[in-house]
């Protein structure tokens, strides 16, 4: 009798934990700030760059690129840590070198000055250009080989390409849920990524 009192009291002190952690974790995702979750706008950690990214982006006269590069951010780090735009594997660091977003920031724009120049002098299409923000100068000479439009195929066989050049480099572990493998290079996917940030940047824009 006492062991069945115990395991009961036990319950429901396990039930009453359980409704005060739901309670905290509604409180938390629903209202924060005095804003609903739902009504949150996801690029709010982004757009506090906007006229950083802009005022680097005039530099070369690219500052029409704005929502591209807040795009770009929001799909790198979504605005987070020292290194928003990951720009640190761009110049040979390891990734989260830069700690410093005004730096991650300069060079960013420097990295995207570089695959939007020479993706214009190979006439490949945007959707490669974005990519090789991601893949680097090569996925440009590879689309520009193959009818110059990016491809989700495409990409994805230039990953394999660079994984097969440097299989110790380029690991993937094999997984039932949102594997990338054997694509380890890079994210075939990326262009396609970035272009619903945009979409969805400027409906949060209206």
């Amino acid at each position: 009798m006492i062991i069945r009192r115990l395991n009961k009291n036990q319950s429901s002190f396990v039930l009453l934990v359980s409704f005060s952690a739901l309670v905290v974790l509604f409180t938390y995702c629903y209202w924060d700030n005095d804003i609903p979750y739902f009504q949150r706008d996801p690029f709010v950690k982004v757009k506090k760059y906007t006229s950083l990214i802009h005022n680097e982006l005039a530099k070369y006269h690219l500052e029409k690129y704005t929502p591209v590069l807040i795009a770009l951010m929001q799909q790198e780090s979504h605005g987070k840590g020292g290194d928003p735009m990951q720009s640190s594997e761009s110049i040979g660091l390891p990734p989260n070198s830069i700690k410093d977003p005004n730096e991650s920031i300069q060079i960013g724009v420097k990295h995207f000055r570089k695959v939007l120049t020479y993706g214009q002098e190979k006439q490949v299409d945007f959707a490669t250009i974005i990519q090789a923000y991601n893949m680097g100068i090569g996925y440009i000479n590879y689309v520009a080989e193959h009818g110059g439009k990016h491809r989700e195929e495409l990409a994805k066989d230039f990953s394999l390409l660079q994984v097969q050049k440097h299989p110790k480099i380029y690991t993937c572990k094999k997984s039932l849920f949102k594997s990338r493998y054997p694509y380890c290079y890079g994210d075939y996917s990326y262009s396609e990524k970035v272009a619903k940030n945009i979409n969805s940047l400027t409906a949060s824009n209206k």
